[in-house]
């Protein structure tokens, strides 16, 4: 094969990483994928694993993602954790606090901010920390780094 030609493809790599998965999915057949699958990891979401869109199913499938990577925590934690900072709305956000006076307000149904979101993550959770699955499971994540699990944790963390 030319120089020329072999070199295409890593180019194509280079401008995709930088312009990200959406143009990536779009350039499948540039580089050989056939399929989005081939190139978008599978995001797990509560209806993914069979669990309703609701707290309840957020709630269950996080727990099945948590029991699969070692994080430890209960449905009751959760629950009372998610209720006292989000009262359930998987969209709530602080803008008054001191993290949102820094330019990092708290997100989603455990409140958690975006340095800490990504610490954190959970691979195969979605990126978004307003997606429920994801943001509890992060959020669990860090309370069982911090505090043991979230069912050790009763009040702001």
């Amino acid at each position: 094969m030319p120089a020329a030609a072999q070199r295409r493809p890593r180019r194509i790599a280079r401008k995709l990483a930088v312009l990200g998965t959406g143009a990536a999915v779009l350039a499948l057949p540039l580089i050989g994928a056939t399929n989005a699958s081939a190139a978008t990891p599978t995001v797990t979401t509560a209806t993914s694993l069979g669990y309703a869109n609701n707290l309840d199913g957020w709630i269950r499938a996080s727990l099945q993602v948590m029991a699969q990577n070692g994080i430890p925590g209960s449905y009751e934690g959760i629950y009372r954790n998610i209720i006292r900072e989000s009262s359930g709305n998987q969209y709530a956000i602080n803008n008054w606090d001191s993290n949102a006076a820094a330019g990092t307000p708290s997100k989603g149904l455990l409140q958690v901010i975006d340095p800490t979101f990504q610490a954190y993550h959970v691979a195969g959770t979605s990126y978004d920390p307003y997606d429920p699955v994801a943001n509890i499971t992060a959020a669990c994540n860090y309370a069982a780094q911090r505090y043991g699990s979230i069912d050790n944790v009763f009040g702001a963390y």
